[in-house]
């Protein structure tokens, strides 16, 4: 009979146990602060915000365009980059011309910043990856790969490259459908990277 009382006894012991426990954690972050929590706000889109990228070559450039373009287009749609995704995957119905021209111009608008922060890779640095991924024949290959880097730079400029890779983009088409918000960076990433590629490779023909 002892034996069920002290078995009930920790039964009953075990909540008081757990109300205790509860309390202590909640005094310890009160303690500390936990009493004047509030949620991060997104960041503003209109501050100029540093942003880099883990990838290298033409993804680590496209990564870093498509990043500064959100927050150039949110800046323009009045709202955060943030929500303009969220927007976008949420909304019914085809993208709005406003959004579609807004985000063409903060791609543009990424652009610039990028050349004139310095940023932006000399067309030499991008060939070889270009080359890599290209269908040319091999003595076509050879001999664009044995142009100098001051040939190539002179003759392509990696903004002029990027500016007529953005206005030959289907912007509707990338935001068409759209329903993760967390898909949009990658979607107009591997659209554009592509797209300097192929505008890269047909200007590097050009050359010889």
């Amino acid at each position: 009979m002892s034996g069920q009382v002290s078995q009930v006894r920790r039964w009953i012991g075990l909540p008081v146990v757990a109300v205790v426990l509860v309390v202590a954690t909640i005094t310890v972050q009160l303690t500390h602060g936990g009493g004047t929590y509030e949620p991060l706000r997104p960041a503003d889109a209109c501050v100029e915000r540093s942003v880099t990228s883990r990838a290298t070559g033409i993804d680590g450039l496209t990564e870093r365009l498509v990043l500064i373009g959100l927050d150039e287009a949110a800046c323009t749609l009045r709202t955060s980059r943030e929500a303009l995704t969220l927007q976008l995957a949420r909304q019914s119905g085809d993208p709005t011309t406003k959004q579609v021209d807004a985000l063409r111009e903060g791609l543009l608008s990424a652009v610039a910043r990028m050349k004139a922060d310095g940023s932006l890779p000399k067309a030499s640095a991008l060939v070889d990856e270009v080359l890599d991924s290209a269908d040319l024949n091999g003595l076509l290959e050879r001999i664009i790969r044995a142009l100098p880097d001051s040939v190539i730079d002179r003759a392509l400029s990696t903004d002029d490259v990027l500016v007529r890779t953005i206005d030959d983009l289907d912007v509707r088409a990338l935001l068409d459908d759209l329903d993760d918000p967390s898909a949009l960076d990658g979607r107009v990433e591997k659209a554009v990277t592509q797209a300097v590629k192929d505008s890269l490779e047909a200007r590097l023909r050009d050359l010889v």
